[in-house]
């Protein structure tokens, strides 16, 4: 699911709140988010699951045409785990589906 479309179904389900206030909305869900994992926090919404910022060191690479060794810098990577709830949701439709 997009963006785009997560809009649209949210917009969908509220017809009383108008297509720019869905717009607005998770933006700025999504703007907040994303701030808080660039000032290091993580964030945990209860029975969906918690995002927390995953550091990776510096670390020598090979350039694959060359085979020269490359410094590959650390970098701050976004790591998504699922909550128990949610596990069990998607499992219970997905045993319905197949």
């Amino acid at each position: 699911m997009t963006k785009s479309e997560l809009i649209a179904v949210l917009a969908a389900n509220h017809p009383q709140l108008a297509a720019s206030d869905t717009d607005y909305a998770v933006k700025t869900i999504l703007d907040a988010m994303v701030d808080a994992l660039a000032d290091g926090q993580r964030i945990e919404i209860r029975g969906f699951g918690s995002f927390a910022l995953s550091v990776r060191a510096e670390r020598v690479g090979r350039n694959p045409k060359s085979g020269e060794p490359v410094l590959v810098p650390g970098k701050s990577v976004p790591h998504f785990k699922a909550g128990k709830e949610l596990r069990e949701m998607v499992d219970a439709k997905a045993d319905i589906e197949l």
